[in-house]
């Protein structure tokens, strides 16, 4: 972002336009937040979170092919469960402070889940989580 805020910013809502937000929908989310380079998806269903976390983990490594390392969008993404306050200008409560905690803790282009949100999607998902 420091090096080119502008086409940054461009790059950024494209992908949200073009992967972003369809797959939030396709898969029953949500956006209820976004501040800065950053977003907040809520979701019914901790299946339905994971199974958008890493499908849009790998349409970002699709769209970042043939993209110089120094321009690669790498996002972090955290999937927590919680309850919720929900109010017209977004979802608050410790299950979104920790989400975005977790985030912070991805490597760039990885999802972190919490135990909660492990648990609950134990055998229903094909994935291996470490």
């Amino acid at each position: 972002m420091g090096m080119d805020e502008i086409n940054t910013l461009a790059t950024m809502k494209k992908h949200r336009a073009e992967l972003w937000e369809p797959l939030a929908e396709r898969f029953g989310g949500r956006i209820v937040g976004a501040a800065g380079d950053s977003f907040l998806i809520e979701f019914n269903s901790a299946v339905a979170a994971v199974e958008t976390a890493m499908t849009l983990q790998n349409g970002m490594l699709e769209r970042n092919s043939g993209v110089s390392k120094d321009r690669q969008m790498l996002l972090r993404l955290g999937v927590n469960i919680g309850e919720i306050i929900v109010e017209p200008d977004g979802i608050f409560d410790d299950g979104v402070n920790i989400a975005a905690r977790m985030q912070e803790l991805a490597e760039p282009g990885c999802v972190v889940i919490s135990n909660k949100v492990r648990n609950e999607i134990s055998g229903r998902i094909d994935a291996q989580f470490f």
